[in-house]
């Protein structure tokens, strides 16, 4: 699967969010300042050519709607990060972001807390 460039994935956020938008309803989600129309058109085409995005006609325009759910790219991501950076070791993945994020122990406990209860399950 491929990578989304930056302003790819703040519009597949939007889309994942809404369900489906047409171009300007797209724009409207975005922070300011606002990107030009033909700019997010241009972005929406190539998530479309990689598959990320497809559309159904309305009227004269477009509604767009994403074809790949946020956790499965998510799910992608996370792995590609593990893989690239910390040799596919989850373990020294888990053990960067403690570092960096100076977890407390309360903090660490909740995390296992979900571990245990997601391996119940």
């Amino acid at each position: 699967m491929k990578q989304l460039t930056k302003a790819e994935e703040e519009i597949m956020q939007i889309l994942w969010e809404l369900k489906e938008a047409n171009v300007a309803g797209i724009i409207e989600n975005m922070p300011e300042p606002k990107p030009a129309y033909n700019t997010v058109s241009t972005i929406v085409r190539i998530l479309e050519s990689k598959g990320f995005v497809d559309h159904r006609q309305k009227g004269k325009g477009y509604i767009y709607f994403p074809k790949l759910e946020k956790e499965t790219y998510s799910n992608q991501s996370i792995n590609q990060l593990m893989n690239n950076y910390f040799n596919g070791s989850f373990k020294s993945m888990v053990s960067f972001f403690m570092k960096k994020n100076d977890l407390s122990t309360s903090e660490l406990e909740s995390i296992m807390k979900e571990i245990n209860k997601n391996e119940k399950s």
